[in-house]
């Protein structure tokens, strides 16, 4: 029964990771177990992407690619599969990978290459917000709206941008900036106004729009390219609490004091570390975090930015919290598109709220794809079921409910009303899953929860290529354990079998022109002529010396052939040093010294031939094993479709 198994189930995971046509042509077959074309070339395409195809090359790699299923089909009849080391690597992969693929890929890209776009421009952005109260009453949100439409319809009738943020805005900023918050990137803002600032045109102000928060209108005061970040340092001569104008101008004649005597030469750092009422960077010479705009307010990112050359230092910058100086200490343009930065910029939106676009796709083609179905519970009774089992309350009785009670299936599976309380009871515990949710909204969070888990646990059953991949690790540690048993075991312990291969073929071994030598590798030239003093001294104590020397020095004793030895010149002399021989890049120094010279070719014994005769006696059980698995498993090439594979 378990090899009808095994065999189900080879069959069922190489389906998957061949073509969905049914009608897939047989390349080769091997028993009774056939491979298509499409597995073939899937597997030759990841082997020699940078070769063109030629009947040579397919016929080459097809002949290991035989060998490789013939090994494989070994394994499965061993049940190497079933090995408790086998199944936790594989769960241990499948863990690994599957998150990848546990997106939307389509929706996501399209994020990604937005969130590129819109990094290469910055807006300068006005903005006018009318805010709704938490927890808001009808009457509230209302009252709320009616405000909007009165700024709205009067930026509609031409009145000044900025008066209108002065006049109606609730951001109590807008009194002084007008509404002018200076420039956004993406990332910047929540994703929903990001996008509103951004299709919003240059000059023109946005239709009303409303967020959780309130009502927002912007208006583009213009773009520029992205300026990327930069890498700064600043001193801040604060203001303080409630401080007057008078106060204010004196801590600006201070600030002006310490930027006159940084322009005559004196130390940001000590300046930084005596001055600066910035907690967060005094004692580190005022360093700032990289940043790009939208981080700081508009002055300061202006003043910043302004300044031309690394080194440069500007006059005091006013804020809300009192002047600034600014260092300018590296300049960072935008990254190029590439796949370092796409890669980055995936992960940014992956940590955003805005991934909730694309796993919403990602939750619809979920719902389709495993086939949802949802079963008419009594949704009252389920909330007032769930109530008193969370309270530990009595549970009252209704009709066709009770814990094994179906409310959903994905597949073949059903998740029942334990199901939801237990997961109730889990997001009750945790405020992040559950705060302000009534319970249609956790019963929601509940049904998603609960696709994504059946989706992640039947992931190759509905995505080819997870399926291809997982099949090609698991079988390549099956390639593995085989191997071990059958070929790389066996010829470790088979001493006569090593002696009476080696006796057959013992033209095959042989020395070349070779040397006993003492063989040194060096960091550097210096290094080098160090070791080389003291072996000149005592060459028999040279393993001393090697350790002494640390890490710098590595050396090596044996009988090299000449090839092996280092090629600076051709003298090899026996009881002299070679020459140093350097290696670019990292300039290593490697040098011998010769103990005795042999010009001649000659027998290796099987001691020092052991290294060599181990790979060939290995290969020769392997192909004996190979031609047992033909006899065992015939291999029947479809020689016309060869000829037809896509050159």
């Amino acid at each position: 029964m378990r090899a009808k198994g095994a065999k189900f189930f080879i069959v069922s995971i190489m389906a998957c990771a061949m073509s969905l046509n049914s009608h897939a042509q047989t390349l080769f077959s091997y028993g009774n177990n056939a491979v298509s074309k499409e597995e073939f070339l899937k597997a030759y395409s990841k082997n020699n992407s940078h070769d063109k195809p030629t009947d040579k090359s397919y016929n080459d790699y097809l002949a290991l690619y035989i060998r490789y299923k013939l090994k494989v089909k070994a394994a499965y009849d061993l049940h190497l599969d079933t090995l408790s080391g086998q199944h936790a690597e594989l769960k241990n992969f499948r863990n690994q990978v599957a998150d990848s693929y546990m997106a939307d890929q389509e929706s996501l890209d399209r994020l990604v290459e937005e969130a590129f776009n819109r990094s290469r421009k910055d807006i300068h952005l006005a903005h006018i917000f009318i805010s709704i109260p938490k927890n808001a009453s009808p009457a509230d949100t209302l009252k709320a709206y009616e405000k909007a439409m009165i700024a709205y319809e009067a930026l509609k009738k031409n009145k000044d941008f900025g008066e209108a943020a002065a006049l109606y805005s609730d951001d109590p900023a807008a009194k002084e900036n007008h509404g002018d918050i200076g420039y956004i990137t993406v990332f910047t803002l929540p994703y929903e106004l990001e996008t509103l600032a951004y299709n919003t045109s240059p000059n023109h102000f946005s239709k009303l729009y409303r967020s959780q928060a309130g009502y927002h209108i912007f208006k583009n005061l213009g773009e520029r390219k992205g300026v990327g970040k930069i890498s700064a340092a600043h001193i801040l001569l604060a203001f303080a609490p409630n401080a007057d104008d008078a106060s204010k101008a004196k801590t600006k004649a201070k600030a002006d004091s310490i930027y006159h005597a940084l322009l005559n030469g004196a130390d940001f750092k000590e300046l930084a570390q005596k001055y600066s009422a910035d907690n967060l960077t005094y004692q580190n010479a005022g360093l700032l975090p990289d940043f790009g705009v939208g981080k700081y307010e508009p002055a300061f990112e202006e003043a910043a930015f302004a300044l031309n050359k690394d080194g440069a230092i500007s006059k005091p910058v006013a804020t809300q919290f009192g002047y600034h100086i600014i260092k300018r200490l590296a300049r960072k343009e935008l990254p190029e598109k590439n796949k370092e930065t796409m890669d980055w910029l995936k992960q940014r939106v992956m940590a955003d709220p805005r991934i909730a676009i694309s796993t919403n796709k990602f939750l619809s083609k979920i719902y389709t794809l495993c086939h949802f179905k949802s079963n008419d519970v009594n949704r009252p009774h389920l909330w007032a079921y769930t109530d008193s089992s969370l309270q530990m309350r009595k549970i009252p009785q209704f009709p066709n409910l009770d814990y094994q009670t179906p409310l959903f299936s994905f597949g073949k599976k059903a998740f029942v009303v334990k199901d939801w309380l237990d997961f109730a009871r889990m997001a009750k515990s945790k405020p992040a899953i559950s705060a302000g949710k009534n319970d249609e909204q956790l019963f929601e969070s509940f049904t998603e929860s609960s696709a994504l888990a059946y989706y992640r646990e039947h992931l190759e059953d509905y995505n080819k290529e997870f399926a291809y991949q997982l099949t090609e690790f698991k079988e390549g540690n099956l390639l593995f354990e085989v191997m071990q048993r059958k070929v790389w075991d066996k010829a470790l312990i088979d001493s006569s079998g090593l002696r009476e291969y080696y006796n057959a073929h013992k033209e095959k071994y042989q020395w070349s022109p070779s040397a006993d030598a003492l063989i040194f590798t060096c960091n550097n030239e210096k290094s080098a002529e160090n070791i080389k003093t003291k072996l000149q001294v005592d060459i028999s104590n040279w393993r001393k010396w090697v350790e002494n020397a640390g890490s710098s020095v590595q050396g090596d004793s044996g009988r090299f052939e000449m090839a092996q030895l280092p090629m600076a010149d051709n003298k090899f002399i026996p009881g002299q040093f070679t020459s140093f021989n350097i290696t670019p890049p990292d300039n290593t120094v490697t040098f011998a010294y010769i103990v005795q010279l042999y010009n001649q070719p000659s027998q290796r014994s099987f001691t020092e031939a052991r290294g060599f005769v181990m790979n060939d006696y290995q290969t020769y059980v392997e192909d004996k094993w190979i031609e047992e698995l033909k006899k065992q498993y015939p291999v029947k090439i479809n020689e016309a479709l060869m000829k037809k594979l896509p050159k």
